[in-house]
């Protein structure tokens, strides 16, 4: 299929509000899924920063098969994340989101979904805004339309610079199966080692939120004093798979006050994280 037809029309059309219940024992489930003993969130009085996908990830499908053709899914991969924090998701509060297909990109290789999602108390106060881009593979779009999700990149001029910070974390051989029930996320290529080989990949893989989860530990502990209240931003661009059993080491260069750029690198030597951006307040 050279030439699938992409939605132009439901671009800038926000879905209906969805509403969403914290509950503490979903956020333990949550920071334990990902190795995260930090203890506001081993106790569930705040949930982790990447938890903030939890409550969004079914209404952003309907979102992305707006515009995209519904044949297409099973060749689709996350392609970037960015989160914008205003303030932590708490157990008991009532969010309530809503998502907007913001844009469409066509490249030689596929073509990119841009989605946005901002999420609020249910007295409309600001908790986190969320971009979300989907990249489907060998498939085309005719054209681009619409407006992609803000940029963010890693200089190059960092390569070989001395870093900020450097910490390495480990992947658990169970990981995703912990993940998976945890976030809500099942999709085949993470627990099912057959349908992962049959779409071209070594093995069962990390969810690269999971992976982005792992990252904001890392942020945190090294440019945040340890203080998850402290990340305002934390975007990265998904490049490589990480395989259970893993080591990751995640590399922080600060480019201004409270400003990081960062990439992650696996124990095989690939980058798996690209373009990443941190804000602390």
């Amino acid at each position: 299929m050279s030439d699938p037809k992409f939605n132009a029309e439901a671009l800038g059309v926000w879905s209906e509000p969805f509403e969403f219940e914290v509950e503490r024992e979903r956020t333990i489930a949550y920071a334990e899924a990902t190795n995260d003993d930090h203890p506001l969130h081993a106790s569930g009085e705040l949930a982790p920063p990447v938890f903030a996908i939890v409550p969004v990830f079914q209404g952003l499908i309907p979102s992305v098969l707006a515009v995209a053709p519904g044949e297409l899914l099973p060749f689709v991969v996350h392609g970037e994340q960015d989160m914008r924090f205003h303030r932590p998701i708490v157990p008991g509060m009532t969010l309530v989101s809503r998502a907007q297909p913001t844009g469409y990109a066509a490249k030689p290789s596929g073509t990119t979904v841009s989605i946005k999602v901002e999420t609020r108390t249910s007295d409309g106060e600001p908790v986190n805004q969320q971009w979300m881009t989907s990249f489907f593979r060998g498939f085309t779009a005719a054209e681009s339309a619409g407006v992609m999700a803000p940029p963010h990149g890693f200089p190059p001029a960092l390569t070989g610079e001395k870093p900020f910070a450097e910490v390495t974390q480990h992947i658990d051989d169970d990981q995703t199966f912990r993940y998976a029930e945890a976030s809500g996320d099942p999709m085949p290529i993470h627990l099912d080692e057959e349908v992962a080989k049959a779409s071209g990949l070594p093995g069962i893989i990390a969810h690269g939120l999971c992976t982005m989860a792992f990252t904001s530990r890392a942020v945190v502990a090294a440019a945040a004093g340890g203080d998850p209240t402290r990340l305002r931003r934390l975007a990265v661009r998904f490049s490589k798979p990480v395989l259970p059993g893993q080591d990751i080491t995640t590399t922080l260069h600060e480019t201004a006050p409270g400003t990081f750029a960062f990439q992650t690198t696996s124990s095989s030597g690939d980058v798996v994280i690209k373009d990443g951006l941190a804000e602390i307040s």
